[in-house]
């Protein structure tokens, strides 16, 4: 889309990988990468900067120290906050980085009052809740990234199995991007064919003892990865750069994200991922998906598990 703008908040591991990820996929014309830690942001700004060459379409690449580099963005991509330490689980993060976005919210609004507002920090769900409550923007405005990583974690997996590209696989993690996800697998299908159904020489491989292992280990993938190398940050920059295009082009694209449900599925006043139509100017529609009923008892479950979450930290 000509002349956007995208803002990156956070210029850590996963900031900097999503402005990375969005420059050389040509996301946005203009992208600005801001963190408190000035010296950090300049120092990967000028990194990207000299590669905007080898871009896949032209980008300026700014950024800084200041706040009012956001001036104007089209889309705001929050990833600042306090990062997830070995072991720790993404709702131990809640009341630091809930107070980081009180402090950071009306900052921002107050230099792009017109833009959708993405939340990769975790807990994301959680975060979802707060920061709508803070800035007072509707649903469709403000969301997360969600299940959108877990999926194409989910996806890979059965990909792999199955002997198949993975844009063959149609199937979603849904709930908290956490873990009481959970994936659909009564309407998962590669290409046509239930997956349940699928055979590879004659023999049914996706059974329900791989299937409940493939479900563990998307839920696990996170810790596995921090646990290796103390950060998620390639993956969720190319998932996070997917749904920036996907605002910036109107693609109307159906992704897992998460917002703050409104009765779908009986469910309110709390973020959960479910899939969403996606484009200009935000989440358009939240699909209720069919499932079958103890699909919908685990998405009540994970419902119940966050909004015991945000009683805690009193939001």
């Amino acid at each position: 889309m000509s002349g956007s703008k995208l803002a990156v908040v956070g210029a850590g591991s996963v900031g900097s990988s999503l402005a990375y990820a969005a420059l050389i996929r040509g996301s946005a014309s203009n992208i600005a990468l801001f963190d408190v830690n000035a010296a950090k942001a300049d120092a990967e700004v000028l990194d990207l900067a000299h590669g905007t060459q080898f871009a896949a379409a032209a980008a300026s690449m700014t950024g800084g120290g200041d706040i009012a580099v956001t001036e104007g963005a089209d889309v705001v991509v929050i990833t600042a906050g306090a990062k997830q330490a070995p072991g720790q689980t993404r709702l131990d993060l809640a009341g630091t980085n809930v107070r980081i976005l009180e402090e950071l919210m009306p900052r921002l609004l107050k230099h792009a009052p017109d833009a959708v507002y993405v939340l990769v920090t975790n807990p994301c769900d959680v975060l979802t809740v707060a920061a709508q409550k803070i800035s007072g923007l509707p649903a469709g405005r403000i969301f997360s990234s969600g299940t959108v990583l877990d999926t194409s974690r989910l996806r890979w997996l059965l990909a792999r199995r199955a002997g198949v590209a993975v844009p063959s696989v149609h199937a979603s993690i849904v709930g908290e991007h956490g873990d009481t996800e959970f994936p659909v697998w009564s309407t998962a299908t590669i290409g046509p064919i239930p997956v349940r159904d699928w055979t590879v020489d004659g023999e049914h491989v996706f059974t329900p003892e791989y299937l409940a292992e493939t479900a563990r280990e998307v839920t696990q993938a996170a810790y596995k990865v921090i646990a290796g190398k103390g950060a998620t940050n390639y993956a969720i920059g190319l998932s996070g750069a997917r749904i920036v295009e996907a605002l910036l082009r109107d693609d109307k694209a159906v992704l897992p994200v998460s917002t703050v449900l409104d009765g779908q599925h009986g469910i309110s006043g709390v973020a959960l991922s479910l899939p969403s139509v996606v484009g200009s100017g935000g989440v358009h529609t939240v699909l209720e998906m069919p499932m079958d009923d103890g699909e919908l008892a685990a998405l009540q479950h994970s419902a119940d598990t966050l909004r015991h979450t945000l009683g805690t930290l009193g939001i």
